[in-house]
């Protein structure tokens, strides 16, 4: 009789595209998501929760670069296998699209304008890659129902209150603002209107949607190729530096000059580029009112105080998402870092978003303006770990060790009295048999102070408490006098256990 085969026992190993997040990290997450929302709260927005679960209709067809709804995000369809197969579900991709949803649904029961702010993972089935995951932290907020540029304005000044807050100084960052609606007049001076374009479409060419679509990712690569760069991308082509050839969008020189003239817009001020515009969008409407609606921007925010060393109207920013209507913004770290390679770069971006007014009316039929921001928080963390503000080692508990088993009670009392006084403390869970173990066990968690009290302190009435940071200060550093002098270890009375670690603790900064 042939043996069962043994059922494999499953890898333990993270799916590719995900990772595990340890105490550090976590904790650290943690803190940045207080921050963020105590600036959010501040500016009178409200928290709202909504499912991570969504129906792959009321995402809709906004993921970047994707054609049908249910690619690029991680769907299945309820009793896929029944008579009636249920609908397709999916996990959310961004948050902007679920709150559509969610107002669409509560609108009677919300006030207007509605304010919201919203924070967790967001899923995306793309190609992971360094520093890109399939899970990641994102934190949101958003104004549904009015379409006065003072929310946008809002969105702005908060954006760059909560870069400051988490720790990115002034001059390590900048807010640059565009709007779509400039962007569409530019457009129509290359193109004409849609329908006149689409007139002039040969049977399998580009509708003229694709070419401007086209056009707009052609833009987004001008920080990266520059103008050169950008003009051969929008006609034939180029060589990328890998020396691969790319197509062109194909447009012809007096198309192309439009485009240019757009980008390189920028002056030295708001004001300057502004103007510049005005003149780039001619008597086109459409391109007209962009640049009024960037001009009450610029002047709420120089009203409050943020000018445009903080806040920059950037003809170069187009964020890719389909559903944006008008001012759309982004903030970048302009720091440097070092890439994999050593070579110094710059950090880019952490934060975007814009005005979406037509993404609630998939809904209710009816337009409802809104504007919102997202900060991508993995993104932040990496910034701030880059600039140093992180130390490699995490800030464990006070450990209390175990020298008898039969007084478990005793070193409870101690953890208890630690922790009511508001100190991280635990006690050794190990078998303490080899004290030695129990000392490399509060050095791998980083513990900052040992409580050690054995039969002997104890009918003294005594406890040892060993600063574990200034022994390994000690014995790295430290002459055999120094050592004398400056004992990390000593014993003091049972009742002075709580103030004398508190005291060790503000010595060492953690306090």
């Amino acid at each position: 009789m042939a043996k069962p085969k043994k059922t494999p026992r499953p890898k333990a190993e993270t799916p590719k595209g995900f990772r595990d997040y340890f105490g550090a990290e976590v904790t650290r997450r943690a803190e940045m998501l207080r921050q963020i929302a105590g600036v959010y709260h501040r500016y009178g927005f409200d928290a709202l929760e909504s499912s991570a679960v969504e129906t792959v209709e009321a995402l809709g067809k906004f993921l970047p670069d994707v054609d049908r709804p249910n690619e690029g995000v991680f769907a299945w369809q309820e009793d896929a296998e029944g008579e009636k197969p249920g609908d397709w579900l999916a996990l959310r991709y961004d948050m902007t699209a679920p709150l559509a949803r969610v107002y669409a649904q509560h609108r009677n029961d919300l006030p207007t304008p509605y304010r919201r702010y919203t924070m967790g993972p967001v899923w995306r089935n793309e190609k992971p890659g360094p520093g890109r995951f399939r899970q990641f932290y994102q934190c949101d907020a958003d104004t549904v129902g009015t379409a006065s540029m003072a929310a946008d304005a809002e969105i702005c000044a908060m954006l760059a209150d909560t870069l400051e807050e988490v720790g990115i100084p002034r001059g390590d960052y900048i807010v640059r603002v565009n709007n779509r609606k400039v962007l569409s007049g530019v457009l129509d001076r290359v193109f004409g209107t849609i329908d006149a374009v689409a007139e002039t479409m040969i049977e399998g060419n580009p509708t003229g949607e694709e070419r401007k679509q086209a056009v707009l990712r052609t833009i987004d690569k001008f920080d990266k190729v520059g103008e050169s760069g950008v003009r051969e991308l929008l006609g034939k082509g180029r060589l990328d530096a890998s020396g691969a050839y790319i197509d062109g969008v194909g447009l012809s020189g007096e198309q192309i000059e439009p485009v240019i003239q757009f980008l390189t817009s920028k002056g030295s001020d708001n004001e300057e580029t502004l103007g510049n515009l005005l003149a780039t969008v001619g008597t086109n409407p459409t391109g007209a009112a962009g640049v009024l609606e960037l001009r009450q921007i610029a002047d709420l925010l120089d009203a409050g105080g943020y000018g445009s060393d903080r806040i920059l109207i950037d003809p170069s920013v187009v964020r890719g998402l389909g559903y944006y209507t008008g001012p759309v913004y982004e903030a970048e770290l302009t720091f440097e870092i070092k890439d994999e390679k050593g070579r110094p770069r710059q950090f880019g971006s952490v934060a975007g978003g814009g005005r979406y007014d037509d993404l609630v009316k998939r809904f209710t039929g009816q337009e409802v303006p809104a504007t919102g921001v997202s900060i991508g928080v993995d993104r932040l963390l990496a910034a701030l770990e880059a600039k140093g503000r992180f130390s490699d080692s995490a800030e464990g508990p006070v450990v209390v060790t175990v020298m008898d088993r039969d007084r478990m009670a005793d070193y409870q009392a101690m953890v208890a009295e630690l922790r009511n006084a508001g100190i991280r403390a635990e006690v050794y869970l190990g078998n303490p048999k080899n004290f030695g173990n129990q000392l490399k066990y509060a050095d791998r968690r980083g513990s900052p102070v040992a409580i050690i009290q054995g039969s002997a302190e104890k009918e003294a009435g005594q406890v040892q408490i060993k600063d574990l940071i200034l022994g390994a200060q000690i014995a790295a550093e430290a002459t055999l006098e120094e050592w004398k002098e400056r004992p990390s270890q000593y014993e003091v009375a049972r009742g002075d256990l709580v103030s004398t670690v508190r005291r060790i603790l503000d010595d060492q900064g953690r306090g």
